[in-house]
């Protein structure tokens, strides 16, 4: 009997929601900060969760810092950064996403075996302070919604919501667990639609389309380059003059991170089993020396302190 009045309690009120009141985030590192600066520029309140005090002064910094690079490429006003800013809270303290509608959980864990348990704790204290009505998503791309909401008392509130890197990308992969209510995935593809976003509505699969299709190109391009096919600037001039890709592949790897890079193809071999998703040597010795990509100044290229490529320095670890 309980089971029922759950199910209709979350689905007469999903059914009522018109707007969105406040978005919560938790887990707020690179990732979660586009986010939370996405939503916010879209004029709605965000509050996100981390772990210390000394994290959330960390994150305010950045997205500070974000803005400000934004500024100066005549992208935003002073004026609107300080209102983006003002819709921004953050906090060590998960009561204080109670009044939000929608909860987004993004932190990111690189130790094998771990990523899927510490998101299903997550989603547990998510739905500790939330109201029944609330709606809970998770920024993954090689796990399954369905396990995650396994956790919860009311599995039909979950729905994949897969932001691309870098989140500014106009499209993102909404996937509907076995459990999903249409109420609310029919909520999070609208709110998706409010902060600018295509949706792509994707069946439930380990690395969606994105992920699945971006990790195989990467590694394959690992796969030329160890054959001595071609240089690295030569296989992405490549792909992007004859592909009209934004990035090639190996610029792409170093954006999106050569750790989640390693973790997407470690979850999708032991998914799928198939020899396309074993990750290169050449990754997994980069990964080994720190050599990460844009965030750590060394991927496949090298990058000056403002984060620009330098399109002539190859990192020497690769050689």
């Amino acid at each position: 009997m309980s089971e029922v009045l759950e199910d209709y309690a979350l689905n007469e009120k999903l059914r009522k929601k018109d707007s969105l009141r406040k978005v919560g985030i938790v887990g707020c590192g690179s990732v979660g900060q586009e986010i939370a600066r996405i939503i916010s520029h879209s004029g709605i309140d965000v509050v996100f969760v981390d772990v210390s005090e000394d994290r959330v002064r960390e994150i305010y910094l950045s997205i500070n810092q974000q803005l400000d690079e934004i500024i100066d490429r005549w992208g935003l006003t002073e004026s609107e950064k300080r209102a983006i800013l003002s819709r921004i809270h953050g906090t060590t303290n998960y009561e204080e996403i109670a009044e939000c509608n929608l909860v987004m959980e993004t932190i990111s864990s690189n130790k094998p075996g771990t990523s899927i348990e510490l998101r299903k704790e997550v989603f547990r204290k998510i739905e500790t302070y939330v109201s029944p009505d609330a709606v809970i998503t998770s920024n993954i791309s090689t796990l399954m919604i369905s396990d995650l909401s396994s956790s919860l008392k009311i599995p039909e509130r979950a729905v994949g919501l897969h932001f691309m890197i870098p989140p500014t990308v106009k499209v993102v992969e909404v996937v509907k667990g076995l459990r999903t209510s249409e109420e609310a995935y029919d909520f999070v593809c609208r709110f998706a639609k409010m902060i600018g976003k295509k949706v792509v509505t994707v069946n439930e699969s380990p690395g969606n389309i994105s992920t699945r299709l971006i990790v195989t190109l990467i590694n394959e391009a690992c796969e030329v380059l160890m054959e001595g096919v071609a240089s690295i600037e030569n296989i992405d001039d490549t792909m992007k003059l004859g592909y009209g890709l934004q990035f090639g592949p190996f610029e792409l790897a170093d954006r999106i991170g050569l750790d989640k890079i390693l973790k997407y193809m470690d979850n999708l071999y032991q998914e799928f089993g198939l020899q396309k998703f074993k990750a290169s040597p050449i990754i997994k010795r980069l990964v080994r020396g720190n050599n990460l990509g844009r965030k750590t100044g060394k991927g496949f290229y090298k990058y000056d302190r403002e984060m620009k490529i330098n399109q002539n320095i190859i990192c020497t670890e690769i050689k």
